[in-house]
C-alpha cells in the first residue's frame, strides 16, 4: 500500500516537503512558457516533470496559455498550478 501512496506524489507534495523550492517551480513555469521541450524537466535533484503532460491534463490551464488577451501574469499562474498538480517523471 505505501507503494501506491508514493504514486500518487505530486510535485506539490515535494514542494510543501520542501524537496522542491519556490525557484525550481518558477523555474519550471518559465521552461514551459518559453516553448516546447520533448524531454521532462529536471524540476530538482531527483525529480522531473513532463512541463507539456502536466498542463496538457488540465483544460483550464490550456485555454488559458493559448489565449492572446490572458495576462502573463493569468497564464504563469494556470502553468504553475498545472505543474504543482503533475506527479514527477
Amino acid at each position: 500500500m505505501v507503494s501506491s501512496m508514493a504514486n500518487q506524489t505530486t510535485i506539490g507534495d515535494l514542494f510543501k516537503a520542501k524537496a522542491i523550492t519556490d525557484e525550481q517551480v518558477s523555474a519550471a513555469v518559465d521552461a514551459f512558457l518559453a516553448g516546447p521541450a520533448s524531454e521532462p524537466f529536471p524540476i530538482a535533484d531527483g525529480y522531473r516533470v513532463d512541463l507539456a503532460a502536466a498542463v496538457a491534463a488540465h483544460a483550464f490551464t490550456t485555454m488559458m496559455v493559448g489565449r492572446d488577451d490572458v495576462s502573463t501574469a493569468s497564464k504563469r499562474g494556470a502553468v504553475r498550478t498545472a505543474i504543482l498538480l503533475a506527479r514527477p517523471a
